[in-house]
């Protein structure tokens, strides 16, 4: 059995090359091989969000606190608020963080294939970002 204690693994700050906005990554767990399993407690700032991405095995989301908005290539941004769980399946080019006004957490589960577990795309604009 392997136990990780809280504060055992440091918060990060999203990079701007796959955010924009304030970003804080919280790695909750990443399973050893052969599992492929990861997770991250993540919390954007008012406005922040991340860019336009993929995932090789899909991403579940599971919003804990605050006021959100998530999209699927094409379709309409959703309101994402605490207890709703999303899933975007393999492939499934998206976006997802915080309302122009309210933080958002989130906590983020997806499996790594071939050792990648995100395919990161192009930033979302402010005009898609604040399309409605």
């Amino acid at each position: 059995m392997d136990i990780k204690k809280n504060g055992s693994r440091p918060s990060g700050k999203g990079p701007a090359e796959y955010f924009t906005g304030t970003v804080r990554l919280d790695p909750l767990m990443e399973a050893p091989e052969p599992a492929r399993v990861a997770g991250a407690s993540v919390t954007f700032e008012p406005g922040a969000r991340t860019a336009w991405h993929t995932h090789p095995l899909g991403q579940t989301l599971i919003v804990t606190t605050g006021c959100g908005r998530a999209q699927r290539w094409g379709g309409p941004i959703e309101e994402i608020r605490p207890g709703d769980v999303i899933w975007f399946p393999p492939g499934e080019k998206h976006w997802h963080g915080a309302a122009p006004t309210t933080a958002m957490t989130h906590i983020a589960i997806q499996e790594r294939l071939d050792g990648k577990a995100v395919d990161w795309l192009e930033h979302v604009s402010d005009e898609q970002y604040q399309a409605q």
